[in-house]
Parts: structure tokens; sequence; C-alpha cells
């Protein structure tokens, strides 16, 4: 049964460790490691019903090589990569792009969940066209306070291991 939520998930310090990464003469990365329970959590969500996509800056090759190596790419309905869009989160094209991709409408966004670990890419930018923002802060590498009200995720984890406590509570929230 498909559930009503649809997950949207950064890639780098959201899925896989940036400190990891391995990077080929082009520039790509050719590998990463998982941050522990975030592949789990991906396969649990798929086997539960929820519809998953990546929405991530990057190179197309770079996440397909990461993924596909570590055997999730084909857990994602859609691909949206900035190098294919053209534009960076927080642009409204790449969550639109992302909408668009799944068949959903404008007002779809108040049921789709951003998980991501950048205030200003994805937090700012879910919040921007009304989807429900997930921070992950697990990593130094990124601004730990919010800049300006925008900046402000719905919930906040450390842990993949939280992101099912909070789609739970998400759909509490949601229900009639």
């Amino acid at each position: 049964m498909t559930k009503d939520l649809i997950l949207c998930f950064d890639c780098g310090d959201t899925l896989v460790d940036e400190g990891t990464q391995i990077f080929d003469e082009n520039g790509d990365v050719v590998s990463a490691e998982p941050f522990p329970g975030a592949l789990e959590a991906l396969r649990d969500f798929r086997a539960r019903g929820y519809r998953l996509a990546l929405v991530a800056d990057g190179t197309v090759r770079s996440f397909n090589n990461i993924l596909r190596r570590l055997g999730v790419w084909d857990l994602f309905e859609c691909h949206i990569i900035s190098e294919a869009v053209g534009e960076l989160k927080p642009s409204p094209k790449m969550f639109n792009a992302a909408r668009e991709a799944l068949g959903l409408r404008e007002k779809d966004f108040a049921r789709m969940v951003m998980f991501g670990n950048n205030r200003l890419r994805d937090i700012k930018g879910a919040n921007g066209v009304g989807m429900i923002s997930v921070m992950l802060d697990c990593t130094p590498r990124y601004v730990k306070t919010a800049s300006c009200p925008d900046e402000e995720p719905d919930y906040y984890t450390t842990s993949p291991a939280e992101w099912a406590g909070v789609v739970a509570d998400i759909e509490e929230k949601r229900a009639p």
C-alpha cells in the first residue's frame, strides 16, 4: 500500500559521509560510505510503501556511482540532480522538478518531506515551497544555527535512526 507522504533525500552528509568520498580524475565521486542506518532507513521506507525521491546537488555521474554501488539507486522513484536541472538548491526549480517527476500538483508539496543536512540548500529550499523539512546534523561541516527563520527545520535529527520516528510523528499530526 502506497503511503500518503513522499520522502525526498539529499545525499552528501545525509545518506553518505562526505568525508569518505573518493573522486576520480574528472572530479566525480566514485564511492562514499553511508551513515550508519541511512540505507536501512531507505529500504525500510520503501518496503513500507513510501515513494522516495533523490533531490541532490552535484553531478549525475557521482550520484549514480555512489548509490548504485550501495545498492539503493533503484529505491528512488526519481533522481533530481542539480547538474541535470541546471540549478542548485535552494532554487524552487529543484523541488518543483521532484514534484513534477512524481506526477504531483503544487498543493502536494504539503505532503512531501525533505531530509537534508544543509540549512541554506535543503531546509530553506524545502520550506520555501511548502515541504516539511527534516535536518540531519551529524557532521561538523555545515552551519549549526539558522541565519533566518526560513532555515529552521520542522524537525531536527542527529542520526538516520531517528527518521522513522519523525515520519511517524508527521503521519500522526496529519491524521484526520
